[in-house]
């Protein structure tokens, strides 16, 4: 098959889940070129992303100016350097009476661009995020793209991005799109109350490499510091920040915490001011970004993996985090939230414990608890191990990746989009 994905930028360290999907449909064969955003910034590329000489099939669609005078000047050089490659498509990307805001602010227009360099009849569009797959299907209608449209929802899109936009923002890609793949069975059920075709709907998990995480028993060791480790973008929805405090509800009681952040982000220096208000600078400690194997040596090297998710203010939230699955895997118990799709990965009181959101306390208490019992600790890896072996692994879920994409059939070509508020906002 000859696939595209649409993705958001690319490459991202944060977001391997979507390049094992890339890099596992490579493996099986199949063509893959891949469509996004190239990063502003330079930062640490993950090795996969030289192995199977990604960037070569990377095409960027130029970059959008804020400013609109430049946006418009630049557009219109774009408009006049391709015209010629696809008159029809570059014309109907401005079509403002159809598309609105997509047309109007010329966001079509330069999103098409990279598509006119390869001009690929695709099997497959296989869109990451639910907002790529709105603007995947206005490409496909306006004739920049061919192929049955698939999207991948992840969290944030199905959260932050509605509350913001509104209940209706996704009518458009439902009425057009071929199939919709959310990641727990909690995303389905958000999908179905937004409006979407339960039947067009298929529950695909994000899972990883097992082979890459190997099981080790946990044991605490004699005369050594209780390490607990969480990694994450430090953004609001990682609850980071609670994190923190329960370790400063703990410091003075077990002076041997050692608690590793790995990641970054905005919330970088209110999280440096946090650990010298709170006096735990000995035990708490922002490593930054990490590359993934630096990860596995990490978590090789801890007890305890800590990921204390909330619901932002804005309403983004976590889908499953891919780090759970890793610390799992790798027979480290985990501590979490009730939170989003993580209850169906981590079975509360058997591979971990779970909390309440934005209670510090209660992942204090169970701390606490794990430190006092390490004797529970070998029993909650292995069977948060089996977990990932049974639903979480990546070359099966690979596997029933192209099975779905072999199988998917196309919605009555009659339904086309209209224009709507959901889509005058986007």
């Amino acid at each position: 098959m000859k696939i595209a994905c649409l993705v958001g930028k690319f490459p991202s360290l944060s977001e391997t889940f979507i390049l094992n999907q890339i890099t596992g449909l490579i493996e099986r064969g199949h063509e893959v070129d891949i469509y996004g955003t190239k990063p502003n910034k330079p930062s640490k590329i993950h090795p996969d992303v030289e192995k199977y000489q990604l960037l070569e099939h990377t095409y960027y669609h130029p970059y959008i100016p804020a400013n609109k005078l430049w946006r418009a000047l630049k557009g219109l050089g774009l408009l006049l350097t391709h015209f010629f490659k696809s008159p029809g498509v570059l014309l109907r990307s401005l079509n403002v009476s159809r598309y609105g805001n997509h047309a109007t602010s010329l966001r079509l227009l330069y999103n098409v661009i990279p598509l006119l360099q390869t001009l690929t009849q695709y099997d497959i569009i296989y869109c990451h995020f639910g907002n790529i797959g709105l603007t995947g299907a206005l490409l496909r209608e306006i004739g920049g793209i061919k192929g049955k449209l698939i999207t991948k929802f992840y969290g944030f899109d199905l959260t932050g991005i509605v509350q913001q936009f509104g209940n209706s923002y996704y009518e458009p890609l439902f009425a057009k799109g071929d199939l919709f793949l959310p990641l727990s069975n909690l995303q389905k059920h958000l999908l179905v109350e937004l409006g979407c075709d339960e039947k067009r709907i298929i529950v695909h998990r994000l899972g990883i490499d097992c082979k890459k995480f190997t099981f080790t028993p946990r044991y605490p060791q004699a005369n050594t510091s209780i390490r607990l480790i969480t990694i994450a973008r430090l953004v609001e929805k990682k609850g980071v920040e609670y994190g923190i405090r329960a370790i400063g509800k703990l410091s003075k009681h077990y002076p041997n915490i050692e608690y590793n952040i790995i990641g970054d982000g905005d919330l970088r220096e209110e999280l440096e001011t946090l650990i010298e208000e709170m006096d735990v600078g000995d035990s708490v400690k922002l490593l930054g970004w990490k590359q993934q194997e630096e990860v596995i040596e990490l978590l090789n090297n801890a007890d305890v993996l800590l990921a204390p998710s909330v619901t932002s203010k804005n309403g983004d939230q976590e889908g499953t985090p891919v780090v759970l699955m890793e610390a799992m895997a790798m027979g480290l118990p985990v501590l979490s939230t009730q939170h989003s799709g993580i209850p169906e990965l981590v079975e509360d009181e058997i591979s971990g414990f779970l909390v309440p959101e934005r209670d510090s306390d209660a992942l204090a208490q169970k701390i606490s608890y794990l430190i006092e019992h390490p004797e529970t600790w070998v029993q909650m890896g292995q069977k948060g191990r089996l977990q990932i072996e049974n639903h979480y692994n990546i070359d099966k879920l690979n596997d029933e990746l192209v099975e779905i994409f072999q199988q998917v059939e196309p919605i009555t070509p009659a339904r086309s989009l209209n224009k709507s508020s959901a889509l005058l906002k986007t």
